[in-house]
């Protein structure tokens, strides 16, 4: 999966919106205002933060050793950096996935009933 398509798939989920709050490099999507993926443009090669359920991230480090690696400037503990080209896009788009979910569920109730309302 490259840069674009990502940017893509990410868009297209429901109350997502981009922006570049770090530097003009740095493409950040959040759902309802909560950051869910950082998509570094100049990366060579390209890469992507996604937040994780922990106990996974382990696992898929461990499993994608070099591919999948703790989150580059983030809490190693809830974030990963993908190699997007060393990767299965239906990979990425689970852990793309993953992420948007995480941070919906972590979402107030006043925000889930604002992204359910879209």
């Amino acid at each position: 999966m490259n840069v674009e398509e990502l940017r893509n798939f990410c868009v297209d989920k429901k109350g997502v919106t981009e922006e570049f709050p770090f530097d003009e490099h740095t493409l950040v999507f959040k759902v309802m205002g909560k950051m869910f993926a950082l998509l570094p443009l100049e990366r060579i090669p390209s890469q992507c933060n996604l937040k994780c359920d922990p106990e996974r991230a382990i696992v898929l480090r461990e499993e994608y050793d070099g591919d999948i690696t703790p989150g580059y400037h983030m809490s190693k503990k809830h974030w990963n950096t993908l190699f997007l080209e060393n990767l299965p896009p239906n990979l990425t788009r689970e852990l793309v996935n993953h992420s948007y979910d995480l941070v919906v569920s972590g979402l107030t109730k006043k925000l889930k009933e604002q992204l359910d309302s879209l």
